[in-house]
């Protein structure tokens, strides 16, 4: 069993969220270096307390560090990463609309988070140096928008992350898009819950229940250490008031790269009460390299994880097309065609011959009746 990490500056003196790596560095956590200085200039960093509770004294390579200290590797950029590596720009027709699927679209509440991921495919969008929220003006014509479209049946709220939004805000939104009527599904994309706990307030989450819509948040958490009891607190706050969850991860070199990890976040999630939805591959955001991994090693964890683990937990591996052109699955296949039929693999490697024509032949031919 894994013990809690202690901190050099105990939490309870720290601010809640080091916002730079000089104080990342004062707290223990980071050399001082002049080098990741540089870095919080180029990109937003902020690290919450409760965040902090979870990392170990000088161990940058911690799996939960890893994901929040700035990295030198960040000023490393190569020329497939893009500034905007799943497309957005391509895809907002308004300002805060994204309209890349026919029945849904992205709203983009907020520009700010709770903590930020070295990892983040929205990495050159997001942080002070973005505009905060939409202005109201700007949130009236996403919303035009969304009711001049009939065939949006979902508005995911993301950001930023939509939670760092006063629950007075959110309500105000989830009335307006509950007197859209052919909206029925709004899901928020946060890291709240797991970041900021705290948040997760009595306010905020019956802001989320508006009769005539259906509520689901995504969590993104990619380590089983992250769900520890003030995050299941904040997520059982959520279910207990029947806003449903699922789970959003990403795969990360060094942080979740190996089957028996990926296991215990799928479990973790599952016992909190959230289903894993998507493993994402890592996008190709900028300085993000040191991140990354071969799909093929993706595919060998999925297949790895397939009959071990529960299918409550198993999300679908998907890999975000860079250029805006949407996600796909990319797993392991199981089945390819034979001379007469298929030919099936199952989860512990043994191949089995199937004939669908057979099954339909012997399923239709007709009874004898007496």
């Amino acid at each position: 069993m894994t013990s809690t990490p202690t901190t050099a500056t105990p939490v309870a003196r720290l601010p809640r969220t080091l916002r730079s790596a000089a104080a990342l560095a004062e707290a223990g956590l980071l050399p001082a270096d002049p080098a990741l200085e540089a870095i919080g200039a180029r990109y937003a960093v902020a690290v919450t307390a409760s965040l902090v509770a979870k990392m170990p004294v000088g161990d940058t390579e911690d799996p939960i560090a890893r994901q929040f200290l700035p990295d030198a590797r960040e000023l490393d950029e190569q020329p497939q990463e893009l500034a905007d590596p799943i497309g957005d720009d391509a895809h907002s027709p308004v300002p805060g609309i994204v309209h890349r699927y026919p029945d849904r679209v992205l709203l983009k509440l907020v520009g700010v988070c709770a903590v930020y991921c070295r990892f983040c495919f929205r990495r050159e969008m997001v942080g002070p140096g973005a505009e905060a929220s939409l202005s109201d003006e700007a949130l009236d014509r996403a919303l035009a928008y969304v009711a001049a479209h009939p065939e949006i049946w979902e508005v995911v709220v993301t950001g930023g992350d939509p939670f760092m939004a006063s629950a007075r805000r959110l309500k105000e939104l989830m009335a307006r898009l509950a007197a859209i009527g052919h909206v029925k599904i709004v899901r928020f994309h946060t890291r709240v819950p797991v970041a900021a706990p705290e948040r997760v307030t009595a306010a905020l989450v019956a802001a989320l229940r508006v009769p005539g819509l259906t509520t689901y948040v995504a969590v993104h958490a990619n380590h089983a250490r992250e769900l520890d009891g003030e995050v299941r607190a904040a997520l059982a706050r959520l279910a207990d008031a029947g806003v449903a969850l699922v789970g959003q991860s990403v795969l990360l070199r060094g942080v979740n790269d190996d089957a028996g990890t990926l296991a215990a976040l799928f479990r973790a999630l599952v016992e909190a009460r959230v289903k894993p939805y998507y493993l994402h591959h890592p996008d190709l955001a900028p300085g993000t390299t040191h991140f990354r991994l071969p799909v093929e090693r993706g595919q060998e964890l999925m297949r790895a994880l397939r009959g071990r683990v529960s299918g409550l937990a198993l999300p679908t591996y998907v890999l975000d097309i860079p250029g805006g052109h949407g996600k796909v699955p990319i797993g392991p296949g199981y089945i390819e065609p034979a001379t007469e039929g298929w030919r099936v693999t199952d989860y512990c490697g043994g191949v089995h011959a199937y004939d669908p024509l057979a099954d339909h032949t012997a399923a239709t031919e007709p009874a004898d009746i007496p």
